[in-house]
């Protein structure tokens, strides 16, 4: 085993990188990154059918967008020789053989398992057979390792998270290890990577743990030493079944699109199974890394809410000044139709204050598209509680004078100046609800105060007399 610290993040590019994917990643870069060690990124691509040149880039895109940079980076795909050395030396010194049973046979023992309740594991005849490697280019078979049925250890090791876990060796059974000499499957290949590159800590979700043993036993079969084990728990959604797109395990992407900030985003990821020594949970990425104790991680499931990443992407939000927040919107304006009229930088900088406190994510600025085209909206929207049409183009009207003559920048006096007039008409919200909407064209928005400074004198006359061109 290396001295030195040294972790991997081993996606399977048969799909978009996703939150588990992203957890368990920032986990072992910060594990790295704290211990002075490094973060290996390894791509197992060996599923040929499944993995994909696409879902790959939006891995590699998603870490990097979080933050996350790596020291090494490896495909299993062009390690496919080394896989295949080391299968030779298996069946080579009989710890491997190859089986001929076929798909139907082996489907047969299966339900004939399930039908007894007993634990489904294939015990090979093969295995003993003198001729086993003879027949080993016969396109009907597969590379097992040899586990012995009649033994009575127990496989043990110490889990960094969960403390001692043991599995019972002859349940295992003759686990296949390889398709054929060139064809490696995940619980091989991730033993001699993990070997090759020295690997000192694996960190995963608890859905190996299953895993574990039969690395182990390929480890021993090899004579590898072990490297140490930490499983992370599982992210329940939040009514506490498993993470599902329904309630979270949306891919890294859709997040971005979405309009959350890569560092909120990371912050409120590894505070799923890890709490700050502290209990803050506004924490800045470097202090994660000054902090980060992978013996404190949590056993139990981490409750991914929903509804707390919008409360702390709106908290980091809040932290932008103007020209910042605006610059992250201009980059992914696209997204959002009803920014696609044309505007400046600086119009969308004078937004930023009244829209700043509202947003919980960079989406939320379509809320606040009125700001940057006219508005749309039937006429009886403007009516405020019963009163007539009429009642509400002269409230319009009046308001109108007040813009005239006290303009929009000073918000007080045009504030005083529209409460004078509630008083004068007798309900105060017949003199803010039609110039509200008005300026925005919704049943609810800011103070048409303050939405007449940002948009400036001319714009609000000129949204005042097209609702009164509507009544």
């Amino acid at each position: 085993m290396a001295n030195e610290i040294r972790v991997r993040m081993a996606p399977s590019p048969t799909g978009y990188a996703h939150i588990g994917s992203a957890r368990t990643a920032l986990f072992n870069w910060l594990f790295a990154r704290h211990e002075g060690g490094k973060f290996i990124l390894r791509i197992e691509d060996t599923d040929k059918e499944r993995s994909k040149k696409e879902y790959e880039e939006d891995l590699l895109e998603g870490f990097k967008w979080m933050g996350m940079d790596w020291d090494e980076f490896y495909r299993q795909s062009d390690r496919m020789p080394i896989y295949s050395k080391y299968i030779q030396k298996l069946l080579d010194e009989d710890r491997a053989f190859w089986c001929h049973h076929s798909e139907e046979e082996l489907e047969k023992e299966r339900q004939e398992q399930l039908e007894k309740k007993a634990i489904p594991r294939h015990v090979c005849e093969y295995k003993n057979q003198k001729s086993k490697i003879k027949n080993q280019n016969e396109e009907r078979g597969i590379i097992r390792l040899v586990v012995d049925e009649n033994s009575d250890r127990k496989i043990k090791f110490h889990d960094l998270i969960r403390g001692e876990i043991e599995f019972e060796e002859r349940l295992l059974g003759d686990f296949s290890i390889a398709k054929d000499i060139e064809t490696p499957l995940y619980n091989f290949a991730a033993v001699i990577d993990d070997y090759e590159m020295e690997i000192s800590h694996v960190i995963r979700g608890e859905e190996h743990i299953a895993n574990t043993p039969r690395q182990i036993l390929v480890q021993e079969a090899l004579g590898f030493e072990m490297p140490a084990y930490a499983h992370l728990p599982l992210l329940l959604g939040s009514d506490k079944s498993k993470l599902s797109k329904r309630n979270g395990a949306v891919s890294l992407n859709e997040y971005k699109k979405m309009g959350y900030l890569p560092e909120a985003l990371a912050n409120f990821i590894c505070l799923l199974g890890f709490t700050m020594p502290d209990g803050r949970e506004i924490v800045a990425m470097e202090e994660l890394i000054n902090v980060f104790d992978l013996l404190k991680v949590h056993k139990s499931g981490a409750v991914f809410d929903m509804k707390k990443l919008d409360w702390m992407n709106g908290e980091y939000i809040k932290r932008l000044n103007d020209e910042e927040l605006a610059e992250k919107i201009v980059q992914i304006q696209t997204q959002f139709p009803i920014l696609n009229s044309q505007f400046s930088k600086e119009e969308l900088i004078k937004v930023m204050p009244l829209a700043r406190e509202r947003m919980k994510k960079l989406s939320d600025i379509s809320e606040f598209g009125y700001f940057f085209k006219e508005p749309e909206y039937d006429r009886g929207l403007l009516v405020w509680k019963n009163k007539s049409f009429e009642e509400i183009k002269n409230s319009l009207f009046l308001v109108a004078e007040i813009v005239r003559e006290k303009g929009t920048e000073e918000k007080g006096a045009l504030g005083q100046e529209l409460d004078s007039l509630g008083v004068k008409l007798g309900d105060r919200g017949l003199a803010y609800w039609p110039f509200r909407v008005a300026l925005s064209g919704l049943k609810t928005s800011p103070d048409p105060v303050d939405i007449a400074e940002i948009l400036g004198k001319e714009k609000t006359l000129e949204r005042v007399k097209r609702a009164m061109k509507l009544l």
